[in-house]
């Protein structure tokens, strides 16, 4: 009994020490870079090592040590990170601390029924209603209830239809339809 009583407690303790995270923050843990993306590269201490750069269409970077460019397109924060570090131990750097961050996000897109269709930066945490918000609200025919996206890692190109409420990540592109009344 004793030692079920133990057990819960542990449990308990872990549970409301333990960050919790969302689908969403676990999709932003997990973004991707891509073109249009600016990040900064910088290793503690060492300040030559400071890179900041917008990936371009290539997705392709150059760093210090590194004797070809580093395709980065695709990778997470934390995969750069890790090629980083394996690439920089133990020829160049013992134990380096890099801090990799995004800077600016590539764009989303919205357009149809809003007053400044077009591009604009990302940010974490953007839902639908906020993306309207940046593009200066709904025109009097927009119809709430028919809005799409097509989200950029799909590369089907699906048309998938949402609500106010439901989040916007980087490179999609949103089009709200117009209404029939």
């Amino acid at each position: 009994m004793r030692y079920c009583r133990l057990s819960l407690i542990t449990l308990f303790l872990v549970l409301i020490t333990s960050p919790i995270h969302s689908y969403n923050d676990l999709a932003e843990l997990n973004y991707r870079l891509d073109s249009g993306d600016t990040i900064r590269i910088s290793i503690f201490g060492e300040d030559d090592m400071l890179l900041e750069t917008k990936l371009d269409e290539s997705g392709l970077i150059t760093y210090p040590y590194f004797e070809e460019p580093i395709v980065v397109k695709g990778l997470s924060i934390k995969q750069l990170e890790q090629y980083l570090v394996n690439g920089l131990v133990p020829d160049v750097f013992i134990n380096p601390s890099i801090q990799i961050t995004v800077v600016e996000y590539r764009p989303f897109f919205i357009n149809g029924e809003v007053n400044n269709a077009g591009g604009y930066p990302y940010q974490p945490g953007l839902n639908v209603s906020k993306a309207i918000t940046l593009a200066g609200g709904l025109t009097e025919r927009a119809s709430e209830s028919s809005i799409y996206v097509i989200r950029a890692t799909d590369p089907n190109e699906n048309r998938i239809k949402l609500t106010l409420n439901d989040k916007v990540f980087a490179g999609d592109i949103l089009t709200i339809e117009e209404s029939f009344f």
